[in-house]
């Protein structure tokens, strides 16, 4: 747990992104607390904190879509985690196995 000591909480938040181990597939980015780190490394699976309800939540906690951490991994900076899970169905309230699955048309 010393490697807390690395993270930089700035505002008491770090943003985590969320990959999916297998696939390498980036399913989403949330923000972590203190807490919610201490939380997620206790439990195994991915707790955040809500900027818009101010409040702890754990993934899957009321869908059952649940991610299951094998890997946590910070910047340089130390102030951005990468954490590798498996997922548990959709990482997305939409529905959607990534919350990214809205693209911006380039022009070529």
């Amino acid at each position: 747990m010393d490697d807390i000591k690395q993270i930089q909480f700035n505002n008491g938040l770090v943003p985590a992104i969320i990959q999916e181990e297998c696939s390498g597939e980036v399913l989403m980015l949330a923000y972590m607390n203190e807490e919610s780190f201490k939380l997620t490394i206790e439990t195994g699976t991915t707790w955040f904190f809500s900027r818009s309800r101010q409040k702890l939540w754990n993934k899957g906690e009321t869908s059952g879509h649940f991610q299951h951490v094998k890997n946590i991994r910070f910047d340089c900076d130390g102030d951005t985690l990468l954490l590798k899970v498996e997922q548990t169905g959709a990482a997305c309230h939409t529905g959607n196995k990534s919350c990214f699955y809205r693209e911006v048309k380039i022009k070529e």
